[in-house]
C-alpha cells in the first residue's frame, strides 16, 4: 500500500505530514482515513498549541485524491457516497475542528483533494511556487456538497464558479488574491515564515486560541441542512459516460473526449 500520514511531535507544536512522494502526495483512501485518526489524536492532547499540515518532501503539498485508486474504490454511486461522505469529509471535518490552531504550509502543487485540506486550516501559507486548482470538469464529475463547503466561504460564489467551471490551475499569487491564502513568501522563506507564525501561536494563550477558533465558527454563517434526496442527486454523474470517459483519459494520459451523456 503506497501513502501514509506521519506525525512528529517537538514540544508543544505537531507536523502532520501528507506522504506519498511518488505521487505528489496524492491520497489514498487509507490516508484519507489514517489522516482523520491523527487529526483527532493531536486535537485532543492539551500538551500541543499548534498544528502544522504539509506534504512531505518539497514537491507537493497535495495533488488530490489517488486516481489510479478509484476503479476500486470508488467506481460506482455507493463506492462514491462512501468515499466522499465518510472518507474525504471525514478528514477535512477532523482538520476542520481540530481544537488547536493548524497552519498549512504550501509547496508546489496544491490541487482538488488537497486544496480542500488546505480549505480547512486557520492560516494558510504558501511558497510562490504552489499551484491550486480543482480541475475535476477534465475528469468529468462534480464536487461534492461538503467538499464545496471547504472551499466556498473562502473565496465566494463568484471565485468558486470560475474555479469550477474552467479547471485551471493558478499561481500562489492569484491564489491570495481570491483570498485562498494567508500570504505568499519566496519558496526559499517558507519554512522560516511558517516556524515563525507558528512560534507566534505557540506563545499565545492556548485556552484563548481554542476559544478564538470557536467564536469563529460560530460567526461563520452555516448553509439550511442539505436533504438526503440532494445529496444523492451530487453523485448522479457516476451514471454518466463523460464520468467513465474522464477516468479513462486520465489513466491513458490523454485528452477527454466528452459528449454531454
Amino acid at each position: 500500500m503506497s501513502g501514509q500520514i506521519t506525525l512528529e511531535r517537538d514540544g508543544a507544536i505537531a507536523t502532520v505530514a501528507l506522504d506519498n512522494p511518488p505521487k505528489l502526495n496524492a491520497l489514498t483512501v487509507a490516508m484519507w482515513q489514517d489522516l482523520a485518526r491523527v487529526m483527532r489524536e493531536v486535537s485532543a492532547d492539551d500538551k500541543l498549541r499548534c498544528i502544522v499540515l504539509r506534504g512531505a518532501g518539497d514537491n507537493a503539498f497535495a495533488a488530490g485524491a489517488d486516481i489510479a485508486e478509484f476503479a476500486s474504490v470508488r467506481d460506482t454511486k455507493a463506492q462514491g457516497m462512501v468515499y466522499h461522505r465518510e472518507h474525504v469529509d471525514g478528514a477535512l471535518k477532523a482538520v476542520a475542528e481540530c481544537r488547536h490552531p493548524v497552519v498549512a504550509m504550501i509547496h508546489g502543487p496544491c490541487v482538488g483533494g488537497g486544496l480542500e485540506l488546505a480549505s480547512q486550516c486557520d492560516l494558510r501559507i504558501a511558497g510562490e511556487s504552489a499551484r491550486f486548482g480543482v480541475p475535476i470538469n477534465r475528469l468529468g464529475f462534480s464536487i461534492a456538497y461538503d467538499e464545496l463547503a471547504a472551499v466556498l466561504p473562502l473565496v465566494g460564489r463568484a471565485a468558486a464558479l470560475e474555479i469550477l467551471l474552467e479547471g485551471r490551475v493558478w499561481d500562489a499569487r492569484e491564489a491570495f488574491d481570491k483570498g485562498l491564502l494567508t500570504r505568499v513568501v519566496p519558496d526559499d522563506a517558507l519554512a522560516g515564515d511558517v516556524a515563525a507564525s507558528v512560534a507566534r501561536i505557540a506563545a499565545g494563550a492556548p485556552l484563548v486560541a481554542r476559544w478564538h477558533k470557536q467564536f469563529v465558527r460560530r460567526l461563520t454563517p452555516q448553509p439550511a441542512p442539505l436533504s438526503e434526496a440532494e445529496i444523492e442527486a451530487s453523485f448522479a454523474y457516476f451514471d454518466t459516460q463523460d464520468f467513465r470517459e474522464g477516468h479513462a483519459a486520465f489513466m491513458q494520459k490523454r485528452k477527454p473526449v466528452f459528449t454531454g451523456r
